[in-house]
Formats: C-alpha cells, structure tokens, sequence
C-alpha cells in the first residue's frame, strides 16, 4: 500500500495547532504543591491497594467532576508519569472497572491517545509510515467496538477516533488491557502469545508499535 496515495497526514506545524486544540494546558488558577499540579500530589499519595474498585471509581468520577467545573484540578492534568504509575500500582480489579464504567472508559482512553504525540520519538520512525486502526472490545459502536486510529507517517503520530485512513494494520483487544499495554505495564509479547491482542493485516507494526514511544516509567 502507497500511503502517499491516501489523504496526507497533517504537517508538522499542523500537528502542533491540532496539539494545542486537542491538549488541555493547566490552568493557571490551579493549586500546586511543592512545585508540582496538586493533583499529581494528590494521586501519588492514594495507596490504592486500600481501596476497592468501587471506591477507586469514586475518586476518579470525582476529579473528572472538578474538571467539568473548571476548577483546574482535573484527570487531565495528571502528568504521564504519574498516570503510568497508577496504572502499575491499581490492581486488575480496578483498571477492569475503569474500562466498564460509561463514562471513564472513554476519558482514558482520549487521555492515552492525546499524549501519543507527546510520546512519540521522532528519530525512531522517521521512515516508519503506517496506519492502525484499534477496535476495543465492548464497545459502543454498532459493531459491538470503540474505534480509534493513529497515523505514523514522515516522523509524525497522529491519533483521533477516525482518521478516515484505510489501515495497515487492525489490532483488536479489551479496554483494560490496552490502558495497561499503553502505559508500559503489561509485557506486549505475551499479549500476542496468548491471544489478548489479535491483529489483521501486517504484523510488523502492531509488535514494533510501543518501540516508538518514550513510555516513562512509574514515578
């Protein structure tokens, strides 16, 4: 497939306007303690082993609740750094819960594919061009899935929920699998091996994808 023949991914500069509508910068009204974003502090010292995945649900419904009141305490405003250690320190349990909940679901997974561009190491795939298509399942779609796509092309990473680009590759799999493969806490060959991850069409790019990120490692 010549993916030069397809609709072009948008240019550099175009990628840093979509970044800036799409991003939600912090506010500068929001409370910060010791240098960082208050609710960074305030994430890092839940011990979540204390709480069930109701309670865990809880907080989560609660901060998304103060960002929808533009209070500047919000899910947004958690640093990858510390998003990937609460991923690393909730228990199965609790990431399962985030990937059932109604609305959640939805918000992680807008929140991951946000900072795929923040993530992506230009200089590993400058000659890296692909498109996958992800289908989560359980979803709300008329097919039973959640769709997104990310678009690598000329050093660029591009995810939305539709690019309207024919993929390369589709690779299929649970919500909470997924937020745990995306975060570096999950061992991504094992997810092959096992059948939690299926992929149609080339094979490459699903088992190179995470290779072209800086995933950071829990704080």
């Amino acid at each position: 497939m010549n993916l030069l023949d397809s609709d072009p991914v948008p240019s550099r500069g175009e990628v840093r306007t979509w970044r800036q509508r799409f991003s939600r910068p912090l506010r500068a009204t929001a409370a910060r303690i010791g240098g960082q974003h208050a609710v960074n502090a305030f994430a890092q010292k839940i011990d979540l082993a204390k709480l069930t995945p109701e309670q865990f649900m809880q907080v989560l419904e609660t901060l998304h609740m103060l960002g929808s009141t533009g209070s500047g305490v919000e899910l947004s405003s958690l640093s990858t750094e510390v998003l990937v250690d609460i991923v690393s320190r909730a228990s199965r349990e609790q990431i399962k819960a985030i990937a059932d909940h109604p609305e959640l679901r939805g918000v992680f997974l807008d929140e991951i594919f946000r900072r795929m561009s923040d993530q992506f190491m230009e200089d590993k795939a400058r000659h890296v061009n692909f498109v996958v298509s992800w289908r989560f399942l359980d979803g709300s779609g008329e097919d039973g899935f959640d769709r997104f796509q990310t678009v690598i092309e000329d050093g660029v990473c591009v995810s939305s929920v539709d690019l309207g680009r024919a993929p390369d590759t589709t690779i299929t799999l649970s919500v909470e699998d997924f937020i745990r493969m995306a975060t570096g806490n999950a061992a991504v060959a094992a997810m092959f091996v096992t059948g939690k991850v299926k992929v149609k069409g080339e094979y490459a790019p699903a088992v190179r994808f995470s290779s072209y990120f800086d995933i950071p490692k829990p704080v």
